[in-house]
């Protein structure tokens, strides 16, 4: 039976209520309850998971707060909901550790706290914002927000304590965290709020001053459950879960980070609730790569305070294998707070797989699992492109999907087409005469405003290349030569396989007429990498650095520096390494090695005199 539902219309409204309840939620009154948000944002993660709000932070309007980039993305944290996942995780590491030469990796847990995240620099105390750039709240101190260890530790969470909430607070809020949201957002607090700041129950915890344990990657998994247990007693705030992270600096660097999260840490989180449904339907929806996959909708059934009715079914060789159809009865898992998937199959049935695409007709290819739509001009894959480009490049709004949809409709299929409009344009089409103003202003602070060169070519969006690999490829190859760029090149940079570089190479192949276009069209891109302005008088100038140890302070602000001094940091020492830097507890195997090579050997205050800054 097919169920009527028009999606478009109904993923707008949903982002219309959302961004209505967020900003009312972030000013510290919230209209709805955190279950009834979590369900909407449940429903729109089922009808369009693509969409540009749930790809990023939810957005922070801090009114008359100053808006400032974190040297470093605060980005979220990968999750493992069985013990199955962290042993995956705890395998990856051991193997990426052990191709640079690093064995018997050590693993850090701690408490994940369940707060507002933010970075205190000592100078600045700056909200997670979208990640790459927060608000400046530092009048939280002032209001009486306790900073614990003292200021400029870093990377933390704003919370309450815990109990001190379910004592004075519980009957008042539906959850601590939205008492924090109000304290850091308003410039006013409310008299309850102003008690537990006088009672300084509200802290700035950095994650530095939690409690931890360190063990391998064998005791954690053996002991996780048991860790988690004496870890959380030893903590009065809010919890939601552990995280479990490398150690080793060099392993960290090595392992580097998706557009989403840190490969080298994961929160470990109970595993979600299940329920039992019947499928009623295959819905099958075209990304923006070409995949065609299907999604299942079942007879609604709860699931952790939600109303399913959208079940993800990743491809068509699990329908084959599964045997998904209607009629089936399944086991459906809801873990945190993302769309639930099938745990079992208890009663199959027969599934039939499309043989045209849902949205252009033209007929599919097989290739493995996967079903693939090869037009170039498929309107649900051109539509997921612009969007993708206007939401990655992250510096100008107004290009959400219903607007790109209505743009498509319109002829204009291609970004060259939509760089072309102007507001006129945007009006003869049936925009209204402020958002088609809104809109063509869009397009130009697109290309005047400042982006990095990886985040420019992340946004083209080739199959395999992230903002992480984008950032990694760049660091080799100029953005301007990348058409020029081999498969064998790319799989000699350290982390592309064989199959992702050919991967990208086609997809650089395919791009590149786009991307010569749009590269003539100025737009202001910082360069980086291989591309930046290398300083020639710097005594770091074309030599290779590697840093090591625990520093005084950020290591990951030392490689910019350094870089920014026309030095090629690299993870590992080798043959090319000409300066180790070190910082405490450096191993002596790396020590070795360096003495091996002939690297000179610089402590971090004997660096600083080096490059010419104060100790």
């Amino acid at each position: 039976m097919s169920l009527p539902l028009d999606l478009p219309s109904e993923a707008h409204r949903l982002v219309e209520r959302l961004t209505e309840y967020n900003d009312a939620y972030r000013r510290g009154a919230p209209l709805v309850k955190d279950a009834q948000y979590d369900l909407l944002v449940s429903r729109l993660r089922e009808i369009d998971p693509e969409h540009a709000f749930l790809h990023r932070v939810e957005p922070e309007r801090f009114s008359g707060k100053r808006e400032i980039r974190h040297p470093v993305p605060m980005l979220s944290t990968d999750k493992a909901y069985t013990p199955e996942e962290l042993e995956r995780f705890v395998v990856r590491v051991e193997k990426e550790a052990g191709e640079i030469g690093v064995s018997g990796v050590r693993f850090r847990v701690t408490p994940k706290l369940d707060g507002l995240a933010g970075r205190d620099d000592g100078t600045y105390f700056v909200t997670r914002g979208n990640g790459q750039s927060g608000y400046e709240v530092s009048s939280a101190f002032a209001k009486g927000m306790i900073p614990v260890g003292g200021r400029g530790r870093g990377v933390g969470e704003m919370v309450i304590l815990r109990s001190y909430f379910q004592e004075h607070l519980a009957d008042a809020f539906e959850h601590p965290r939205n008492l924090v949201v109000g304290i850091v957002s308003s410039d006013t607090v409310n008299e309850l709020a102003k008690k537990a700041l006088a009672d300084e129950a509200v802290h700035f915890v950095p994650y530095a001053e939690l409690p931890s344990w360190e063990g391998s990657g064998a005791e954690v998994l053996l002991r996780m459950d048991t860790l988690t247990e004496e870890l959380s007693a030893q903590v009065d705030y809010p919890l939601d879960g552990m995280v479990v992270e490398v150690v080793d600096e060099d392993v960290r660097r090595t392992m580097g980070a998706t557009s989403h999260h840190y490969r080298w840490q994961i929160a470990v989180k109970r595993k979600g609730e299940t329920a039992l449904t019947v499928v009623r339907e295959v819905v099958w929806q075209v990304g923006r790569t070409g995949k065609v996959t299907p999604v299942l909708m079942v007879e609604p059934v709860n699931v952790s305070g939600a109303t399913i009715r959208r079940v993800t079914a990743h491809n068509a060789g699990l329908l084959e294998k599964k045997g998904l159809g209607p009629g089936a009865e399944i086991e459906i898992i809801r873990s945190g707070e993302v769309i639930p998937k099938v745990e079992d199959v208890l009663v199959p049935a027969a599934t039939t797989l499309p043989s045209v695409c849902p949205s252009c007709g033209s007929a599919l290819a097989r290739e493995n699992d996967f079903l693939l739509c090869g037009s170039e001009h498929c309107p649900d894959q051109v539509v997921q492109t612009i969007e993708h480009w206007f939401k990655i490049l992250g510096n100008a709004d107004w290009f959400g999907r219903k607007t790109v949809e209505k743009l498509v409709r319109s002829g204009y299929d291609s970004l060259e087409k939509v760089y072309e409009l102007g507001e006129d344009d945007f009006r003869a089409m049936g925009f209204g005469p402020v958002l088609s103003a809104n809109l063509a202003e869009a397009v130009y602070l697109s290309r005047t405003r400042e982006v990095e060169d990886w985040r420019f070519l992340a946004a083209l969006g080739i199959e395999d290349l992230g903002k992480g690999d984008s950032r990694k490829l760049l660091e080799q190859f100029r953005l301007q030569d990348l058409s020029t760029v081999s498969r064998e090149q790319i799989e000699a940079i350290h982390g592309f396989g064989a199959i992702t570089a050919r991967s990208i190479a086609d997809g650089i192949a395919r791009v590149a007429p786009t991307l010569r276009h749009m590269l003539g069209l100025g737009f202001k891109i910082m360069p980086t990498g291989a591309a930046r302005e290398k300083v020639t008088d710097s005594p770091l100038a074309g030599k290779h650095v590697v840093f090591t140890g625990k520093m005084r302070g950020s290591r990951e602000d030392m490689q910019e520096q350094a870089r920014a001094q026309g030095a090629l940091v690299q993870s590992a020492v080798n043959s090319k390494t000409d300066f180790l830097i070190c910082g405490e507890s450096v191993g002596a195997s790396k020590l070795a090695k360096a003495r091996q090579f002939g690297t000179a050997i610089l402590q971090e205050d004997e660096y600083m005199r080096f490059v010419g800054v104060e100790g």
